[in-house]
């Protein structure tokens, strides 16, 4: 079983993304496609609504939320933030959503680490948080679904983005903490951070 990497050099549309991994997920289901993946991108500018949105988190009445079947709340996607989607077959290892869901922090985790960012995942509020005095803010989003132990979609990281659309919305039904992104955490180039994200996902992910 391999596990393909993908690189999107151009924004992708996210009903576009979407309907890719769906499909990837089918033909492992079905065994027509062993290969897993993971794939990083970026979005066009775009609200997206999990499976437990409330239409009281959308603050600006003006914009339109796309509907999605991943795990979670109100979240934006656009330029400046790194997505990272995958397909990860949890047939091949151990059916744990929870085990499976660390492996994903500790990954977003151990990159920012190399970057002498310290940062912290929490239980009861499901993100990658970084604790800048008593504020405590969210710098990446994390999403799953799971299908007949498939697991898909993925998280995002905001790196360089305008952070105002959050003003927008209620970002992941959290109220009394911020979003920030790594240029306002600490000024560095973050160009191959894809690739560090990379290293620590699929030594961690490997069987």
């Amino acid at each position: 079983m391999k596990i393909e990497i993908k690189r999107s050099i151009n924004p992708v549309k996210y009903n576009d993304a979407i309907n890719i991994l769906e499909k990837r997920v089918e033909k492992i289901i079905n065994k027509k496609d062993e290969n897993e993946l993971i794939w990083f991108l970026t979005h066009p500018s775009i609200f997206t609504g999990g499976i437990s949105f409330k239409k009281e988190e959308i603050l600006d009445k003006s914009i339109k939320i796309f509907r999605t079947s991943r795990g979670g709340k109100l979240t934006w996607h656009g330029a400046g933030q790194l997505v990272c989607y995958f397909v990860i077959n949890l047939n091949k290892r151990k059916k744990d959503i929870r085990k499976f869901l660390n492996t994903i922090e500790e990954s977003i985790i151990d990159a920012l680490r190399e970057y002498k960012i310290t940062t912290k995942s929490d239980r009861k509020k499901i993100g990658i948080w970084y604790t800048n005095g008593k504020k405590i803010k969210k710098v990446a989003a994390i999403g799953i679904k799971v299908r007949k132990w498939v697991a898909y979609h993925g998280f995002s990281l905001n790196i360089n983005n305008d952070l105002n659309p959050y003003k927008k919305i209620i970002p992941c039904g959290i109220e009394d903490r911020e979003v920030t992104n790594l240029i306002n955490i600490k000024k560095q180039n973050y160009n191959k951070i894809s690739n560090v994200i990379e290293k620590h996902l699929t030594k961690k992910l490997k069987i």
